[in-house]
C-alpha cells in the first residue's frame, strides 16, 4: 500500500477507480494486504469525490432501485446477484451492508459504478441492532392487519418479512426508536415468571402508538388533569352499559387517547401508559380478560400512571396485572387506582351476598361488577357470586 496517497486530480481519480475494480475482481481475503489496500483506496476515493462533487452521489440502496425501476426488475431478480430474497429485503431496506462480493455482482451486473456501492449506506434502523425478522409473530400480525398493502402468503411475508416490517415500523414516528421495551432502561416492565417475548411487544407498542397517531383528539392535555377527583368522576360512568364507550370519550375530551389492542402471542399485558407521538398521553388496553371490573381496574391504573409517573423519564409502563409487585411505582398506581374505583372505608370481605353488591353498587353509583371483582379479590374467591357480576367489555370500533 506504499503507493497509496491523497487523490487530488481527476487523472488520479480515473486510476483510483480502475484500480479498485482490479481489487474487488481479485475479490481479496479479509485481512490480507489487497483487502487493506482495497479499504483504504475505496476512503481516499470517496474523501476526493466529496470534496469535488458539488452534487452528492446516490445512496447504494438509492442508485440500486433507481436501475431496478429503469429495468422493470423485481425484488427475485436480484437474488443473484445479492444471494437470497431475504437478503435483498435487508439490503433494500437498508438493514444489511452491501458486502464487497455483491458490489463486483451489481457492478458488472446491472452496470452499477463501484464508487456508488462502495458508500456508506443511510441507516435507517437504530443503532444498526441486529434483528431476527422472522421471530415476530408474522402469522398473527398479517391475520391484524398490519401490513397494509400485503395480499401475499404467509410464506412470502416470512420470505420478505424484513421489506414489510419496516414499511410497518417506518409508518410510526420513533417506531425503530421504541426498540424492544424488554430491553430499554426507559420502560418499566411489570411481570412475572412469563417473560414477554420482545420482538411480539416490540411490535405491539408500534401498533398501538400507530393507532394513536391515526386519532385525533379535540384537545391537547395538560399536564395535571389526572387528579383523584377527576379518576372518581370517571368511574361513575361505568354505571351506564355504555360505560367503556364513555370512558374513551372523557379521556378524548381530556386529551388522553384510549386505545384497544389485543395481545399478541407470548405477550402477557393488560394495558400499557405512554406519550404519543403528538405528545399526548396514551393509555392501550389488551382485554386480555373482558371482563368489566377488569376494564376498568386496568384503566384506572395505567391512569394512575399518568398521574404519578408518567413525567418523561419514564418510556412506557408495561403492566401484566396478574403478577404481584413490590416496586414502588406499581403499589402507588395500585393504589390510586383502587381509590378512585370505590372507598376505603368499606368492609369488602363482609359483603358475601348478590343483593349486598347490588345495594352498594346504588350507593356508590358504580357498576356492580367493580364491586364483585374488589370482594373476589380480598377474599381469595374467585367463584363468589357464581356468574352473577362476570359481565363483558362492549366497545364499539376498538
Amino acid at each position: 500500500m506504499d503507493h497509496l496517497k491523497i487523490i487530488k486530480t481527476p487523472e488520479e481519480h480515473e486510476a483510483a477507480l480502475e484500480r479498485l475494480m482490479v481489487l474487488m475482481d481479485a475479490d481479496p481475503q479479509e485481512g490480507s494486504p489487497e483487502a487493506d489496500e482495497l479499504e483504504v483506496l475505496a476512503l481516499l476515493i470517496e474523501q476526493y469525490e466529496q470534496r469535488q462533487f458539488l452534487i452528492d452521489l446516490p445512496d447504494p440502496v438509492t442508485a440500486i432501485r433507481f436501475r431496478m425501476e429503469q429495468q422493470g426488475l423485481k425484488n427475485k431478480d436480484l437474488i443473484p446477484f445479492i444471494g437470497s430474497a431475504s437478503k435483498v429485503s435487508e439490503v433494500l431496506n437498508s438493514v444489511r451492508p452491501l458486502s464487497l462480493n455483491m458490489i463486483r455482482r451489481l457492478t458488472h451486473g446491472l452496470g452499477i459504478p463501484a464508487d456508488i456501492l462502495v458508500q456508506e449506506p443511510v441507516q435507517e434502523v437504530a443503532n444498526e441492532r441486529t434483528i431476527d425478522w422472522p421471530a415476530f409473530p408474522l402469522a398473527e400480525m398479517r391475520k391484524r392487519g398490519y401490513f397494509e398493502g400485503f395480499e401475499g402468503s404467509l410464506p412470502e411475508l416470512k420470505e420478505y418479512a424484513a421489506e414489510w416490517l419496516t414499511r410497518f415500523f417506518r409508518s410510526v414516528r420513533g417506531g425503530f426508536d421504541l426498540e424492544p421495551a424488554l430491553l430499554r432502561t426507559t420502560a418499566h416492565l411489570r411481570s412475572n415468571a412469563k417473560v414477554s417475548d420482545p420482538y411480539a411487544l416490540w411490535a405491539w407498542q408500534a401498533r398501538v402508538l400507530q393507532k394513536a397517531a391515526e386519532r385525533q383528539l379535540p384537545c391537547s392535555y395538560m399536564k395535571g388533569t389526572v387528579t383523584l377527583e377527576w379518576m372518581q368522576n370517571l368511574s361513575r360512568l361505568s354505571w351506564s352499559d355504555k360505560g367503556p364507550e364513555l370512558a374513551r370519550e372523557y379521556l378524548e375530551k381530556a386529551g388522553i387517547h384510549l386505545i384497544i389492542e389485543p395481545h399478541l402471542p407470548k405477550t402477557y399485558l393488560d394495558g400499557a401508559a405512554c406519550v404519543g407521538t403528538n405528545g399526548s398521553p396514551v393509555i392501550a388496553l389488551t382485554l386480555r380478560y373482558e371482563r368489566l371490573d377488569n376494564f376498568w381496574f386496568t384503566l384506572m391504573h395505567e391512569l394512575a400512571h399518568v398521574a404519578l409517573h408518567l413525567d418523561g423519564s419514564e418510556a412506557w409502563f408495561i403492566d401484566n396485572l396478574d403478577a404481584e409487585s413490590g416496586d414502588d411505582k406499581e403499589l402507588q398506581a395500585d393504589a390510586l387506582a383502587q381509590r378512585a374505583l370505590l372507598p376505603d372505608n368499606v368492609n369488602f370481605c363482609e359483603i358475601t351476598v348478590a343483593a349486598s353488591v347490588r345495594k352498594l353498587a346504588n350507593e356508590l353509583n358504580v357498576a356492580p361488577a367493580i364491586i364483585a371483582g374488589r370482594i373476589r379479590h380480598e377474599t381469595g374467591n374467585h367463584r363468589l357470586f357464581g356468574s352473577a357480576f362476570r359481565e363483558k367489555v362492549k366497545m364499539e370500533n376498538q
